[in-house]
């Protein structure tokens, strides 16, 4: 009974050290922000629900593309401008 209490422990503080790990924050260059602010003809996507850090957007969701930084695109949602990872679809970051 006791190893089997050990090993639910350290499993369940492996699973809990991989959640931590996922929670990295992500610096993104000024050059991209300061991109997507400027950019006045995107138009505004209707989301429902809390648009943060980590949310994954639908594939119905158009990103647009950053010239020069393949790493980073943005979305403007619920008329906030979000940097948005092109690969994954998850939010990086919600500008304004």
């Amino acid at each position: 009974m006791k190893k089997l209490v050990i090993s639910a422990v350290s499993l369940f503080l492996s699973v809990g050290g991989a959640a931590v790990a996922q929670t990295a924050t992500v610096t993104v260059p000024g050059e991209v922000r300061t991109y997507v602010l400027e950019q006045q003809q995107s138009p505004s996507v209707t989301f429902e629900g809390d648009v943060a850090v980590g949310t994954v957007l639908p594939d119905t969701v158009e990103i647009q593309t950053i010239p020069d930084q393949p790493d980073y695109g943005y979305v403007v949602v619920n008329k906030k401008r979000v940097l948005v990872n092109p690969q994954t679809r998850a939010v990086i970051e919600v500008v304004q």
